[in-house]
Parts: C-alpha cells; structure tokens; sequence
C-alpha cells in the first residue's frame, strides 16, 4: 500500500470517543455506540486512546471535549445531537471549536437520509479546535456507525490540512 492512500495516512492517527447519554454516565444502560464506533474507527487504522461517557450536560462535555483534543487528533461523540430538550451535544461542540466544518456534518444527513427521513432531524455538527477535529455522531450504534462510514474518507486529508501540511 503506497503512503498516499487513506488507509496509510491514517495509520496511528489518534482518535477518542465520547458517549453522551444520562442513562448510560448513571450506569443505567449499557454504552452500546461507544464500543461500535471505537471498533469502526480501529477497522480504518485509528489508534483509539480514549474513550469517555459523560451526561447530556453542556458544561460536562465542552470540559471533556477540550480534555480529548490535548490527546487526539480525531475526537468523536455519539448522541445528544437530536432535539430533544437534553440534547446539548452540537452546542458543547460549537463552544469549543475554532471552527465549524458544516459539509462533514451535511454529508452524514445526506448520506444518512437514504436510510431514514429521520436523519433530518440530526444537529450533528463538526469542527476544528486547535490541531484536531471533533465529530458528532448519532446516539444509535447502527446510525453512529452509518454516519463515520459515510465520511471517514475525508478524515484524513481534513487532519492533513488541519496540520497544516496543505501542499496537494
């Protein structure tokens, strides 16, 4: 495999997740999603470092969010991006971001309509704090899963630039 394949650029890129859910930060309910898109990230030649469950609090997560991005180049969450009154995982993320990076999250809608019209209803968002990139995923694991598939090609040339390295 030559280096400028994806597959390659990724090789030992860090990664972390982060699940937000109430039920499962009270030990309620086992973290499913979590593990899917750990597994998933690994499947592309991620090295996961970390992986967190906090609440839907947004204070909670932006604290989090900041923690990761010191560790990991690629910092996913899953749930908390619907609209219900707790989820808060699109605003953490804007608050701790540089910058947003609106297409990556568009992708995962359109991509993720083609499965269920519900996927309209996601505020998934994406952005830039610093060196690394942090992605909102869906709280289900197949959507969670659904949603990194449909953009995990771009992740590579995306932390390319975000590097710096922007030669191409």
């Amino acid at each position: 495999m030559s280096s400028s394949t994806p597959e390659a650029a990724l090789h030992g890129t860090s990664a972390a997740v982060l699940t937000v859910s109430d039920s499962c930060s009270r030990g309620e309910k086992a973290d499913l999603s979590g593990p899917a898109v750990a597994e998933a990230l690994e499947r592309r030649n991620f090295q996961v470092v970390a992986r967190g469950v906090v609440a839907d609090e947004r204070a909670a997560i932006q604290e989090k969010l900041i923690e990761l991005c010191q560790s990991a180049r690629l910092v996913v969450t899953t749930g908390g991006t619907g609209i219900a009154p707790r989820d808060v995982t699109p605003e953490a993320t804007s608050a701790v971001c540089d910058r947003l990076v609106g297409g990556i999250a568009e992708q995962m809608r359109m991509q993720g309509a083609r499965k269920t019209r519900f996927a309209a209803l996601s505020r998934a968002v994406c952005g830039v704090r610093g060196t690394s990139l942090i992605l909102n995923l869906p709280g289900s694991p197949a959507g969670a899963v659904e949603s990194l598939e449909s953009v995990i090609d771009l992740l590579p040339h995306a932390l390319e630039l975000i590097a710096g390295r922007t030669e191409h």
